[in-house]
């Protein structure tokens, strides 16, 4: 299963990803990146992957088969 992890130094709180996959990206009170679920099934790999790719600074990061 698709591992979600996401880096807190890098994260700028842009939302892009809150807004393409609000399921499994939130936005905490500082404005930081929260991961709703870190482990993704496959079925919803393209779209959560579409949304890391939307992070301007490349914070968020999908691995695994």
């Amino acid at each position: 299963m698709p591992e979600l992890t996401a880096d807190l130094g890098a994260c700028q709180g842009y939302a892009n990803c809150v807004v393409a996959a609000p399921d499994t990206y939130d936005i905490d009170d500082d404005g930081l990146v929260v991961l709703v679920r870190t482990e993704i099934p496959e079925e919803d790999r393209a779209r959560v992957e579409e949304a890391a790719r939307s992070c301007p600074v490349s914070a968020l990061k999908v691995d695994g088969k």
